[in-house]
């Protein structure tokens, strides 16, 4: 590891154990008294939620089974609060109570009662003290907000002993929260925390100067998080729906109140819709880039629904660093990004200038996504550049992990050493998209750029692609060992590879048209893969491999062609 890498990282670890000193600090008897104060006498607002509801989940959890983060947990007739679940995502999603939404679905006075039973037993187990998971300050912004949405189904039927330790509670966060704000680390988690206590100033009686404090802390960070394209500064695609999710029910609120929201609240939303919808295919689903695994097509479209914008989805994520082309049924989005910065790359892949290809509603080319739900040993190799359509060098990423258990404890695995100049043109002219871009991630280890060309031709027809290796001011590279190529094309799971009877590669599904894959300088070979986003989990697949020494071919030509149903493909 590199010893500006190497520094950056310790900098970032020593941030961060003196953050949670002082969020134990902030937690303990000292200052306890500080979150203490009036209780609140009503909700005035209960504020939408978007986020899907499953009136079945909240059968299952009156039955004590608890289906949450792709984990079940059957508490035998105790209290979920008091058992041990090894499962932190099971925990997390537990305490952040966003499980709510499924009683208010069942809409029957069985699931308020569960609800508010649910509710008044945290109370009783984990309102008392500051400690553990369920006061992470990121759960408790998740809370506060899903308490407060959901008040109205909490609340039904409740006596006023429950009403007032409810309210009491609430507050109780909330000032806790607003202490914490500061103190937590940089990204969503931290973006989150000022959406919630904006919520907490619309929705329960407080001073004028509450809410323009919330609403000032809100714009702040929307207008240092969230970028002029609309994308977040993790360059997660799954990032901007969630906060969209957040967002826009806020946005809402402020007008319920009669509160006018902040100029940097429209803007953000009006910014950030078109960027989700710039991430998304033909079917709905979006590409799978820096953290985005399965696509629930009811959430992009509860989301969506909000979007009064009208055309054609942008074509340049300058800020974000993405691409995309769109001709005719063809869609092709592209990672022209450097790396995210380091304190907000927990998430974030070795997938520079990688591509996903669909053409309709059917995947074609793709990256092989995260598992959200999956064993963590998983995670470094879906995101691993090997596990992404571009090129790889000597098997080695063109970023760098964290492998140190202690450190991903505090960190979560952030990116280290990745691409920091990605230098990227369109190069679009009639009848053709295109762009040309380069990243720098390989050259202080093997002194080697890549660059890549891609252009969507002939109505979207044909994809054409050119990978380029060379050393700085151009030159050729070294035949030093160090200059093996491997560039790979991951092909969805529901499409069949094969080589015709022409020995050309194949791509061909049942319900599309089939795609002619041909290379002018290397065989193309098939070798086994895995597809990491499936809904049902992992699953797997096939890539296209090209394998080859740069010192021997530095430019290689390849192109995917459609077939039409009379089996010649185009440009033949």
């Amino acid at each position: 590891m590199a010893a500006g890498n190497t520094a950056r990282l310790w900098t970032l670890v020593a941030k961060e154990i003196w953050r949670k000193t002082r969020r134990r600090l902030r937690a303990g008897p000292v200052y306890r008294w500080r979150y203490t104060g009036r209780t609140p006498e009503r909700v005035l607002i209960a504020p939408p939620d978007l986020r899907l509801a499953d009136q079945q989940i909240a059968l299952e959890i009156y039955y004590g089974r608890y289906p949450l983060s792709g984990h079940v947990v059957e508490t035998g007739g105790q209290s979920p609060f008091q058992i041990e679940v090894a499962n932190r995502g099971w925990q997390r999603s537990l305490h952040g109570f966003r499980w709510l939404r499924h009683m208010r679905a069942a809409g029957t006075d069985l699931a308020a009662a569960n609800a508010r039973a649910l509710v008044s037993d945290w109370i009783t187990t984990n309102g008392g003290r500051i400690a553990g998971v369920a006061w992470e300050p990121a759960i408790t912004a998740r809370r506060i907000i899903a308490w407060l949405q959901h008040s109205s189904v909490v609340l039904q039927g409740a006596e006023f002993p429950f009403y007032r330790a409810y309210l009491k509670s609430l507050a109780l966060q909330i000032r806790y929260l607003r202490s914490m704000a500061h103190e937590m680390p940089d990204g969503e988690d931290r973006l989150r925390t000022r959406i919630a206590l904006a919520f907490a100033a619309l929705s329960l009686p407080a001073a004028p100067s509450a809410l323009r404090s919330a609403s000032r802390h809100l714009a702040e960070e929307l207008d240092r998080q969230i970028l002029p394209d609309g994308g977040h500064i993790s360059r997660n695609p799954m990032v901007v729906l969630e906060l969209l999710a957040d967002l826009l029910p806020l946005r809402q609120t402020y007008t319920n109140q009669a509160e006018t929201p902040p100029e940097a609240l429209i803007g953000a939303v009006e910014r950030m819709l078109p960027a989700l919808r710039f991430f998304r295919h033909q079917d709905g689903s979006i590409a799978r880039f820096n953290g985005m695994g399965v696509t629930i097509h009811d959430r992009i479209a509860a989301i969506m629904r909000h979007d009064d914008t009208v055309g054609a989805p942008l074509l340049h994520a300058p800020h974000s660093g993405y691409e995309r082309l769109s001709m005719g049924d063809t869609t092709v989005i592209a990672d022209t990004g450097a790396a995210p910065p380091t304190d907000v790359s927990d998430k974030a892949h070795a997938g520079c200038l990688s591509f996903e290809m669909s053409s309709g509603r059917q995947h074609y080319i793709v990256n092989a996504g995260v598992d959200a739900y999956g064993a963590e040993e998983f995670r470094p190799l879906a995101r691993a550049t090997a596990a992404h359509s571009t090129a790889c060098l000597n098997d080695t990423s063109s970023a760098r992990f964290t492998h140190s258990a202690r450190v991903n404890g505090l960190l979560g695995s952030p990116l280290l050493g990745g691409p920091r100049h990605v230098p990227c043109e369109r190069t679009d002219e009639k009848g053709v998209q295109g762009f040309v871009a380069s990243h720098d991630g390989y050259v202080a280890r093997f002194g080697i750029y890549h660059e890549r060309e891609l252009s969507l031709s002939a109505e979207g027809a044909i994809l054409s692609g050119l990978d380029r290796f060379v050393r700085s001011g151009g030159a050729r590279p070294l035949d030093n060992g160090q200059d093996l190529v491997t560039i790979r094309f991951h092909v969805h799971p529901d499409i069949e590879l094969f080589r015709n009877d022409s020995g050309r590669m194949v791509l061909a599904s049942q319900e599309a048209d089939a795609w002619v894959m041909d290379c002018e300088e290397v065989r193309p070979e098939i070798e086994e893969s895995i597809f990491f986003a499936g809904l049902g989990g992992p699953r797997r697949s096939r890539q296209i491999v090209l394998s080859f020494k740069a010192s021997q071919t530095p430019v290689v030509h390849w192109e995917f062609k459609r077939m039409p149903r009379n089996g010649q493909a185009y440009g033949n």
